[in-house]
């Protein structure tokens, strides 16, 4: 159900670029997008799940259905009361927000107005998508994954749709992709509804911050809100430095960005939506060998996808933005631009994933601070990196420095003129997702709690075997194939899949041969 959603969410993009390419009312639309969608990222599907999915778990061990359904009707209630005063507040200060969020834009400038005009709109968007993914954790604690796993899809059936629907009809074509945002929350939540009633558990919301267990959500949550999403709001700080860049900035690193996202939500995303109320079980029933069990299956299948993917992203980057992106009004020196972007994160991709698993092992235990003391140390790595790489990329390039020369000692000015400004902020990233993995893997082995099973040299030894005959592979065919720009569409597509399905089947065949079967990823 996961793949089905990325590969939606991918042509999604793919449209999103012929339709609209990379320009200033792009930009405007991610910016009005993405707080939301950032919101939702850091409350409903962060701190919000790490904190619910693990209280739900203890109720559904030691409490009966009565209780359990009082608890989500207590916890629907005082989230859909605390989501209307916020999207109420958000709505009448939207011209506000954007100038927080993008003091690039100029806010009393087309962009900026248009900002603001879709963020009014799509910020209704949290209050629905959050209630979702409420839905999602009690069906994951149900072990009723598929549901929430696809609901995804209608989000990119409706922007889809919207791109090429609506868009044509609209006096400002891009703000139909802000109605398509909207419908897709109203959606997604009335898609999984049908599925709690199954359950015995669709919410009747009741106001309940008196409830035990809402007051227990809520202190688990307070802190969460900044530990679990430091990849978001690392991007986030970087949506608001690259508003500063040149035009089409934003929209190079989000492309960049759902390259990746697409192992990050095909495998991380799906890995720890399973070990999460897993773990959390395991914890309640006093397991700590199946705990630990879990734990270090998790590990192991994430660098087992994430090795590979990294290399395969930074060899192949190029020729996937091509073959993805680059049609209608996506141009080459648009694909080049995200390319950067598309190398510089890849190389903290087992980073990310890792992350994915090594935060629910906090959460399970409902430990919340350790995963903020972690987040803030890497948001703060985030922020000296990007300035560091932007000073490094003014004063030791020749780029840089004809910029500044130009700019007359103006760093906005500088930074606007400077090629490539954009790919440091992704290089920052890719710091600080390795400062939170190395943090929280340092923290998970002090606590005892993680006793790595035997195998992982000789698992070591043949992931580094079989990921060096992949980039063999697919560096031999790259070699034959230059120019991917110049390219007529369908030759990419044909060449593109020859070098992922030959980089694939090596990979899988070196650990084929080297003993690795089907049944060692299974837990």
């Amino acid at each position: 159900m996961t793949l089905v959603s990325r590969v939606s969410g991918l042509i999604r993009d793919q449209v999103y670029a012929a339709v609209f390419g990379a320009n200033p009312a792009m930009d405007a639309f991610l910016v009005a997008f993405r707080i939301p969608n950032f919101l939702r990222r850091l409350s409903a599907e962060g701190s919000f799940s790490m904190a619910f999915v693990p209280v739900l778990s203890q109720y559904r061990e030691q409490r009966d259905h009565a209780a359990v359904k009082e608890l989500v009707d207590r916890v629907a209630g005082t989230l859909l009361a605390a989501l209307l005063a916020l999207t109420a507040l958000a709505v009448l200060a939207a011209p506000w927000v954007i100038r927080v969020f993008a003091p690039g834009f100029d806010a009393d400038g087309p962009q900026g107005q248009l900002a603001t005009e879709m963020l009014r709109i799509t910020f209704p968007y949290l209050l629905f998508i959050s209630m979702a993914s409420l839905a999602g954790g009690v069906l994951n604690s149900y072990q009723r994954f598929a549901v929430p796993a696809l609901s995804p899809v209608l989000l990119n059936i409706s922007m889809i749709t919207a791109a090429l629907a609506l868009a044509p009809r609209m006096e400002q074509p891009v703000t139909a992709l802000a109605w398509g945002v909207l419908a897709a929350g109203v959606l997604q939540l009335g898609f999984q509804l049908p599925w709690l009633a199954r359950l015995g558990l669709l919410p009747r919301p009741r106001w309940g911050a008196g409830h035990e267990g809402v007051r227990r959500v809520m202190a688990l949550m307070v802190p969460t809100l900044f530990g679990s999403s430091v990849a978001q709001l690392n991007l986030l700080l970087n949506t608001v430095v690259a508003s500063m860049l040149v035009g089409g900035s934003v929209t190079w690193l989000y492309l960049g960005d759902r390259l990746l996202e697409f192992p990050l939500g095909m495998f991380g995303v799906a890995i720890g939506a399973v070990i999460l109320p897993h773990l959390s079980r395991r914890h309640a029933a006093a397991d700590p060998d199946g705990y630990s069990k879990a734990l270090d299956w998790g590990l192991r299948l994430c660098l087992m996808i994430a090795v590979p993917a990294c290399l395969g992203l930074m060899l192949c980057a190029e020729a996937l933005v091509a073959t993805l992106f680059q049609h209608g009004r996506f141009t080459a020196y648009d694909t080049r631009m995200a390319q950067l972007v598309v190398v510089a994160l890849s190389t903290a991709l087992p980073a990310f994933l890792l992350v994915k698993v090594l935060a629910p092992a906090f959460y399970s235990r409902q430990d919340t601070r350790t995963p903020v003391k972690a987040g803030v140390t890497a948001v703060l790595a985030n922020l000296v990196a990007i300035a560091l790489f932007l000073a490094l990329a003014l004063t030791l390039t020749g780029a840089g420095r004809e910029a500044w020369a130009q700019a007359g000692g103006d760093l906005q000015a500088a930074l606007k003129a400077l090629p490539g400004a954009h790919a440091c902020l992704a290089l920052a990233t890719a710091a600080a997702g390795w400062t939170n993995a190395l943090q929280l893997w340092w923290y998970l082995r002090r606590a005892g709690v993680f006793r790595p099973e035997p195998g992982w040299g000789r698992l070591a030894r043949q992931l580094l075997v079989a990921s060096a005959a992949m980039a063999i592979a697919v560096l031999a065919l790259l070699s034959a194939w230059d120019g991917w720009t110049g390219w007529h569409w369908s030759e990419r597509v044909w060449k593109l899949a020859v070098l992922v399905g030959s980089g694939a089947a090596v990979y899988a065949a070196a650990l084929w041969l080297q003993g690795i079967r089907p049944r060692d990823l299974r837990h």
